[in-house]
């Protein structure tokens, strides 16, 4: 029977997979290369999961499927919008519904149309879950339990420490090696305050560790100095009758001067999660009592933990070992009972180590002046390749002579050492005004300060810029020709612009969305795309609506690798175990390839070709 076996390793970087195999440090996937193929696969406008993934899924560029970031805009506020998902609501009696904002038709409708089954695990970009026949997990675009893409709750005995915008702090206090806290759950749309679950926490110095007791399950959980508790399922009441399940994992800093423990964002409970995260709805749990609990939201790794220093790099190492065990133990489970069909595992680690690791390939990466540089993790990204070739190999187990067998990632890596405050930028260049009296520094994030009535144009997200059109946004101010003037001295200002400090150009060119897209969606696409040189991106100010003081800013976090530049600089892998056209394999050839396996022909929106006619 008929089966095509896909694993993806999300971020898997070219060019550091090449030099692994040339010294046969990946032996699984030289002997894959071997048997078939190997190529550099071609990636989207832009090269972010989510987009690439849909790309993958649709066999279309992102006109046609409509997810251009993690992060849109509403024209109506300018304020910036979840881009894969949304909630529709008709009345407050009832629950929102979750509409999946990824359009186009993903090839196992088409499958599951002439009986093809598929098994497809933790897919991007398909929350909720599409109605296959089969089995789907759902991935990136999960939220966790406060519907955004992870909060976690850091607990400190220190009185100074102020929360990012991405985080709870909590200021707790420690009483005869007793504390208590809460866990913080959902938001109430209407009250506007958090639910919470109560825990209360015994601090056991002698032994390194704490016990915290709860009305979860376990009841008593501990915790060492340094590691990574189990799961604690907690319950969030939110109504007269009803209550809300989650899982959350603490991380416990340390004991002494002050007290810190880290927990993690909530994640659905698999028994009745709040929304859909599977079809059908009972297989989340259906797999949680096979093999364990897991990892439900879409952001499994928490590097914003990382990012914020509430852990180290030891602890972001162990978490990422947790959730690789955890995928591990899926794929393994769905592959023995596997008989025909798709089947497409994502394994997400690869690119969420790489981001927080790159710095260390690096010495003079700015990160490391901030953070220190620590050579034992100079190859840390090197080893977790090994891993994953490692995961091939139990993967190959389940190929016969019937099965197409893939791995492909949907974008490389890359450095990032500094960051193009593309909003100032666009300030100093005369496209966007601030209110009088607002200088950049001042103007704080979502465009609170932005005067729109003189603005032109503006960024959000990571590289894109949308134009302040007459009948399109709020107070759109320009016409078509104005439109035109503006981007054509958009793109002739950025192109080759160079950052005096280093004296390279930061920007290698400046798309136009009908360059680069095409199909229904093209309208709801950014006007124009950055593509940054090597080493650079939009500084973290620029997504959320900021405009700074100074164009150009060192990255001094310790996400120090990135990927969202010119995508022919950050293509993905492709490996198949069957001879393939290697010449510019891209990712909209994937669907059609998969389809013609089982003889399923394509769709009129498909764009791609097989690989292997």
């Amino acid at each position: 029977m008929k089966k095509v076996i896909v694993i993806g390793l999300d971020g898997f970087e070219p060019k550091i997979a090449e030099a692994m195999m040339a010294r046969g440090e990946l032996p699984n996937l030289q002997k894959l290369r071997e048997q078939g193929g190997y190529s550099r696969l071609g990636t989207t406008y832009s090269a972010q999961t989510p987009v690439a993934w849909s790309t993958y899924s649709t066999g279309t560029n992102p006109g046609g499927h409509g997810i251009f970031d993690f992060l849109s805009r509403d024209p109506k506020t300018y304020l910036p919008v979840m881009a894969l998902s949304r909630y529709e609501q008709k009345n407050a009696f009832v629950l929102p519904k979750v509409v999946n904002m990824r359009r186009g038709t993903p090839f196992w409708d088409l499958l599951s149309a002439r009986d093809v089954p598929s098994t497809i695990l933790r897919v991007p970009c398909a929350y909720p879950p599409d109605q296959v026949k089969g089995r789907m997990l759902s991935g990136v675009g999960v939220p966790d339990l406060r519907g955004g893409f992870g909060t976690p709750t850091f607990y400190s005995t220190r009185k100074d420490l102020r929360a990012d915008q991405s985080e709870k702090v909590v200021a707790v206090s420690v009483e005869n090696d007793r504390v208590a806290a809460q866990v913080i759950g959902p938001r109430d749309p209407k009250t506007k305050s958090d639910h919470k679950f109560d825990i209360h926490i015994q601090i056991l110095r002698a032994e390194n560790k704490i016990v915290i007791t709860s009305q979860g399950q376990p009841d008593k959980l501990e915790v060492q100095l340094g590691k990574w508790s189990k799961w604690l399922k907690v319950k969030f009441k939110v109504g007269m009758m009803q209550s809300v399940a989650g899982i959350v994992r603490f991380n416990l800093r340390q004991i002494e001067p002050e007290f810190e423990l880290y927990a993690s964002p909530v994640n659905f409970g698999t028994e009745e999660p709040l929304f859909p995260i599977s079809h059908p709805k009972e297989y989340a749990h259906e797999l949680a009592m096979k093999i364990g609990r897991y990892y439900t939201a879409g952001m499994a790794e928490d590097h914003d933990g990382l990012n914020l220093n509430r852990f180290d790099e030891a602890a972001y190492l162990d978490q990422c070992r947790i959730v690789m065990r955890e995928r591990r133990r899926m794929m393994e489970f769905e592959l023995g009972r596997f008989e025909r069909g798709y089947f497409y595992c994502l394994y997400d680690t690869p690119d969420r180590l790489a981001h927080m690791f790159w710095r260390f390939r690096e010495p003079d990466h700015p990160s490391n002046r901030h953070h220190g540089y620590n050579p034992d993790y100079a190859n840390a990204i090197e080893e977790h390749y090994r891993e994953c070739d490692a995961v091939v190999g139990e993967a190959m187990k389940a190929v016969d002579d019937e099965t197409l067998f893939i791995v492909l990632s949907d974008h490389g890596m890359n450095s990032f050492q500094r960051g193009l405050n593309l909003n100032t930028w666009l300030y100093e260049n005369g496209f966007l005004a601030l209110k009088p009296g607002v200088q950049p520094g001042e103007s704080g994030d979502f465009f609170e300060n932005v005067d729109w009535d003189n603005t032109k144009a503006f960024a959000l997200g990571l590289g894109c810029i949308f134009l302040n059109l007459k009948g399109r946004e709020a107070n759109g101010i320009l016409n078509e020709e104005q439109a035109e003037q503006t981007r054509q001295g958009i793109i002739k200002g950025l192109t080759g612009l160079v950052d005096a400090e280093r004296g390279a150009a930061a920007v290698r060119s400046v798309s136009r969305r009908e360059q680069v897209y095409s199909g229904p969606y093209v309208d709801e696409a950014p006007d124009l795309l950055v593509n940054f040189s090597e080493g650079y991106r939009v500084s973290w100010d620029t997504p959320l609506g900021g405009v700074p003081r100074g164009l150009f800013a060192d990255n001094h976090k310790r996400w120090g690798g990135d990927h969202v530049i010119d995508p022919a600089l950050v293509p993905g892998v492709l490996f198949m175990n069957r001879k393939f056209r290697a010449e510019s394999p891209h990712l909209v050839d994937l669907a059609p390839t998969i389809l013609n396996v089982f003889g399923v022909p394509k769709n009129a929106e498909m764009e791609g070709s097989d690989l292997l006619s």
